[in-house]
């Protein structure tokens, strides 16, 4: 064979080749569609959202890339669920409490009254079977669910004025979204669920007296102090919230093995790191409430605590009542809550009050 003819022909297939393979690459490209219940880039939420999709892009090399749509600019920051169900979007992070119109069972994978801390929400759902009764679940709605960050334990909210027993909460009208505002209906006050942006105007205008939203962290960005000073803790409706990373089922369907890993490792990662930044800044927010913008800290009386208590078995009873996934999701719930209550008090409890005695 003469060689300069076969390097010539040789070059021209490699030439073939390159041009051939750019354009199967570049097809081999897919950019989705998320939508969010938060404000753009706000601490915690939309951030978590934020980077979810950077450790999906980076994974992937930038063969996967998700666009982010902050609550409203795209649809509703509440009807997240919907717009991935109608096709408008790929992918939404949300609380799963803004779907129990759907059916109550979303809400116990979001937070629960008098329900799970950040560690035993994980518990449950990595250990205890809750993940596989959240897919059943949500695969009648067209989407693959994943836990997508945490915020711990909030706060109890902040009100115009001083509730010091149960009956101040009668007539009182108040955002808070979930079984948590069952729990506020059952004892007299008028709960309402808000997105996180539509708050604020509605405090400003006094059509609500009293808000929760998450804790010092965030309540801080938001500027509720502007309004009301009086602050109390802690929150009996949300323990441990976690976010959700939902994704729909005809795109999770079309994924290989090796990329729904990166999409579970990606959420998976998140919900331990959103817990750890929620943690981090709170205390440094409170000490900026109380001490440069004067906000005086309560804490719910133990009456006020019992009465919830009581408000709240009866509430999740009710639930469970509503249709026959929210009952296979709550018996597995309060079976799971009996097995990890003890542990609980034993270990993070009793630790965090003998701690004090070290004086230091």
């Amino acid at each position: 064979m003469d060689r300069r003819k076969f390097l010539k022909t040789a070059g021209v297939g490699a030439v073939a080749a390159t041009t051939l393979a750019t354009p199967a690459i570049a097809q081999g490209k897919r950019q989705l569609k998320m939508v969010t219940s938060w404000p753009k880039n706000f601490p915690g939420l939309g951030t978590a959202a934020a980077r979810i999709a950077k450790r999906i892009e980076a994974a992937t090399d930038g063969r996967i890339s998700i666009r982010i749509y902050a609550g409203g600019e795209l649809v509703h920051p509440l009807k997240t669920l919907d717009a991935v169900q109608e096709g408008t979007a790929d992918l939404y992070h949300s609380a799963e409490y803004y779907f129990q119109g759907k059916d109550k069972g979303f809400a116990f994978f979001a937070a629960v009254p008098f329900g799970f801390t950040a560690t035993e929400m994980n518990a449950w759902l990595y250990q205890g079977g809750g993940q596989k009764l959240w897919d059943e679940l949500a695969a009648g709605f067209g989407v693959k669910p994943l836990p997508g960050g945490n915020s711990g334990v909030q706060m109890g909210g902040w009100f115009r004025k001083p509730v010091e027993s149960i009956n101040d909460f009668k007539g009182l009208k108040m955002r808070m979204p979930g079984l948590g505002g069952a729990v506020l209906n059952a004892v007299g006050a008028t709960a309402l669920t808000l997105a996180g942006a539509e708050i604020m105007p509605a405090l400003q205008s006094g059509n609500i007296d009293a808000t929760e939203w998450v804790g010092p962290w965030n309540d801080l960005a938001f500027g509720f102090y502007k309004v009301t000073k009086h602050y109390y803790y802690p929150g009996f409706h949300e323990p441990g919230t976690m976010l959700s990373f939902g994704v729909s089922k005809k795109l999770w369907d079309s994924l290989s093995a090796a990329d729904r890993a990166i999409f579970e490792n990606a959420a998976q990662a998140e919900n331990s790191y959103d817990l750890a930044e929620f943690n981090a800044n709170n205390g440094a927010a409170l000490r900026t409430l109380v001490e440069k913008h004067g906000v005086q800290l309560h804490q719910f009386s133990d009456d006020i605590f019992k009465a919830f208590g009581e408000a709240s078995k009866d509430v999740l009873a009710d639930a469970s009542k509503s249709s026959e996934m929210a009952k296979k999701v709550y018996e597995s719930f309060m079976d799971f809550r009996k097995k990890v209550m003890g542990w609980t008090e034993i270990s993070d409890v009793a630790y965090a009050t003998k701690r004090k005695l070290a004086g230091w």
